[in-house]
């Protein structure tokens, strides 16, 4: 039987989002558009951020801040040069979703378009936004507050928007991973202290700018934006070129002919999964992940290649000496050296390894004996690893790797 989740939330909160981008488009096609041309220097920045977006960055969590932070700054504009506006709700939601899409075009074409989860946040993001400021401002709630006391108003609202957005993300995200939710959203709000902080604060600002002068505000509050965003963009290459060059390292022993092609790979993406399923933080995934691309370095040291690589049927002492050669390798090579700690650590007593080490020790075991034992290798695998965890690996860690193994579609015998 198919032991996966089914992602109950991801319909819904889809549902929402096209219910409420359809019905604004349909209500400002009906009404028409208020404040056209603060309707279109607005949609103009949104579309701008959008074609710049970062493309392909998977781990980055706004791709597109200039957007973000230009309909952020739309769904909580009250006045224009000091005179006030009247767009509501439906209209900044509607303005957003068209900018969005239109934005979005050349990276479709070029298939890097957004993904479906990104344009949903955009538009119930900055539908909550407008729905706690707009109608209120329209009412004249908020004619009574200025100058410093209207300005921190409109920052709790980004800060209640941006914790809103927060668990949205998580909530998608564990609804498609099935990844534990409270990494996940301790991992949202740890991001917003990064490029989120910048786009609240532009978002803020700009808002509060275009009341005062009007529209020419817009051009000059983007640039710092922009420049924050290259500074991310030069920040992301040197960690993909970064990441590139461990895994360059780690093919040297498939090169060799010490390890099967691909064993490094696999060890690395499987113990990323068991680290998310066990809570880890992206910094200690990124050790993990790191740490299990070059776990096998240390056979480079060896004579003789151990038979398929398999390291785990080595006398303990055996694995200790590889395990400590791997480390200096690691060492010399410039990578961070918790990486290396864990390299050097993965033979020790599972009791006085990190949990890192743990990790890779025993997701290594499982793909050796998996692919030693042929047709049902992962079942054997995993009650020869579960028979072990008095001593040899970790059972929190092991039966984390059976809920990983189980979420991709494996039927596995329950833990006894």
């Amino acid at each position: 039987m198919n032991a996966r989740r089914r992602p109950v939330l991801l319909p819904l909160v889809h549902t929402c989002a096209a219910v409420l981008g359809l019905g604004s488009l349909t209500v400002v096609l009906w009404t028409g558009i208020e404040e056209r041309g603060i309707a279109l220097a607005f949609g103009l920045l949104v579309t701008v951020g959008e074609l710049t977006r970062w493309t392909g960055a998977a781990r980055v969590r706004e791709a597109a801040p200039l957007g973000a932070a230009g309909a952020l700054s739309y769904a909580l504009l009250g006045a224009d040069a000091g005179q006030p506006t009247h767009h509501g709700v439906a209209q900044v939601v509607a303005v957003v979703l068209a900018a969005s899409l239109l934005g979005s075009v050349p990276h479709i074409a070029r298939g890097q378009g957004p993904v479906l989860d990104h344009l949903v946040r955009r538009v119930l993001t900055v539908g909550f936004a407008a729905v706690c400021y707009q109608p209120l401002y329209n009412r004249g709630v908020f004619g009574e507050w200025g100058g410093p006391a209207y300005a921190l108003l409109l920052l709790a609202l980004l800060a209640l928007t941006a914790l809103c957005d927060c668990v949205l993300a998580a909530a998608l995200a564990h609804s498609r991973t099935g990844w534990p939710f409270g990494p996940l959203l301790r991992d949202e709000l740890r991001a917003l202290l990064g490029i989120g902080s910048a786009v609240c604060a532009t978002g803020a600002v700009m808002a509060l700018a275009v009341a005062v002068v009007g529209l020419w505000a817009l051009p000059v509050f983007s640039l710092p934006l922009l420049l924050t965003q290259m500074s991310f963009r030069r920040y992301a290459a040197v960690r993909t070129t970064y990441r590139q060059t461990i895994a360059s390292l780690a093919r040297a022993t498939e090169i060799a002919g010490y390890t099967p092609a691909g064993h490094a790979h696999r060890v690395a993406a499987l113990s990323r999964a068991v680290g998310r399923d066990l809570g880890l933080t992206r910094p200690e995934l990124a050790v993990l992940e790191h740490a299990a691309l070059m776990h096998d370095i240390g056979q480079l040291s060896l004579l003789d290649p151990v038979p398929a690589g398999a390291t785990a049927v080595l006398p303990v002492a055996e694995q200790r000496r590889i395990a400590l050669l791997g480390g200096a390798v690691v060492r010399q090579t410039g990578v961070d050296a918790a990486v290396a700690v864990v390299v050097e650590r993965q033979a020790d007593p599972c009791r006085e390894q990190p949990v890192a080490a743990r990790i890779v020790r025993a997701v290594n075991a499982y793909e050796e004996k998996a692919r030693a034992a042929g047709p049902g290798g992962p079942l054997t695998a995993l009650e020869e690893l579960r028979l072990a965890t008095a001593g040899d690996y970790a059972p929190e860690v092991v039966e984390a790797l059976a809920r990983v193994l189980t979420r991709d579609c494996l039927t596995l015998p329950a833990a006894g």
